[in-house]
């Protein structure tokens, strides 16, 4: 294998993914598994680890970077965090090595927000912060990650100011799946999407964020009464979820540019709901961004 240079793990919750990184930062060797810190905590955190660099047949002693759950306190080693207002750049001197084995692994520190009034943390996002935006970023923009909990990030030439979490992906999943909603939206993932449902919820939320309770009620109502489809019912949810998460998130960063840093069908939900909106945004992969984080943090601890 030429040139191996580290490994780069984002463990998240439920999800492990890791990628064998070369010395010219090309990726030699992927890996992606559901083993996240709940399975992990269970099967033992060096052995989920040592099975996959097994798998890609990773020389020994290579060093390991891990953003994510795996420092949380009740996984691998507690990573702890930083306090905001902090430089993007700290995440990359606050790694604590895993002691014990025969590699150098280190895990990256979250960033935590510790006002009394709006407590917050996160653990994972701070690392695709980083290889989003760089540690010498300008200006001050809200970066969007969105997620089970998303996250809105304000962000001021290269210093974390605050964030907010909104439970958006959670509210989603709980409400269409343990309420009269749920009804309502059975059998949707069988048709196709409907994208004007979707913009209209986004909209009505955004502008009325006050009346979201009701707002998510007309999923159901507007089936009994219009007879709209179940895929029109998830929209209406989702787009209410959405709108209303934006409408929050941008009170306090009405004239920034907006960074949206995720993949796949999210990074589409939520491109579609800024188009509707009319807010500008530029959209990076959330992949990547993590990625390149990791790959920041590792040259920083192993200069050479």
């Amino acid at each position: 294998m030429a040139n191996p240079a580290y490994v780069a793990v984002d463990w998240g919750t439920s999800s492990f993914r890791l990628w064998l990184m070369g010395r010219d930062g090309t990726i030699l060797a992927e890996r992606r598994s559901g083993e996240g810190m709940t399975s992990a905590a269970k099967t033992g955190f060096s052995t989920v680890l040592t099975g996959h660099l097994t798998a890609i047949e990773a020389p020994e002693n290579l060093p390991v970077i891990i953003c994510g759950m795996a420092g949380a306190r009740q996984g691998w080693v507690e990573a702890g965090y930083i306090d905001v207002p902090a430089p993007l750049a700290s995440v990359l001197t606050g790694a604590v090595s895993v002691p014990g084995e025969s590699c150098d692994i280190r895990i990256l520190p979250g960033l935590a927000q510790r006002d009394m009034a709006t407590p917050d943390v996160m653990r994972g996002e701070e690392t695709q912060l980083l290889g989003a935006l760089g540690s010498a970023s300008a200006g001050a923009q809200a970066v969007c990650m969105p997620g089970t909990h998303s996250k809105w990030v304000h962000v001021g030439d290269g210093k974390v100011t605050g964030f907010s979490t909104f439970m958006t992906g959670e509210l989603f999943d709980v409400i269409s799946k343990h309420t009269i909603l749920s009804h309502a939206v059975a059998g949707a993932e069988e048709q196709p999407a409907d994208a004007p449902a979707f913009e209209a919820a986004v909209s009505a939320a955004f502008a009325r964020p006050a009346l979201a309770s009701n707002l998510l009620f007309t999923a159901r109502s507007g089936q009994l009464l219009h007879g709209i489809s179940a895929a029109a019912a998830q929209a209406r949810l989702s787009g209410t979820l959405i709108g209303l998460e934006i409408a929050g998130a941008l009170q306090e960063a009405a004239n920034s540019g907006i960074t949206l840093v995720a993949s796949g069908r999210l990074q589409a939900l939520y491109e579609q709901a800024f188009k509707t909106l009319s807010l500008p945004f530029t959209a990076i992969d959330a992949d990547a961004a993590v990625r390149r984080g990791l790959s920041a943090a590792a040259e920083a601890i192993w200069p050479n």
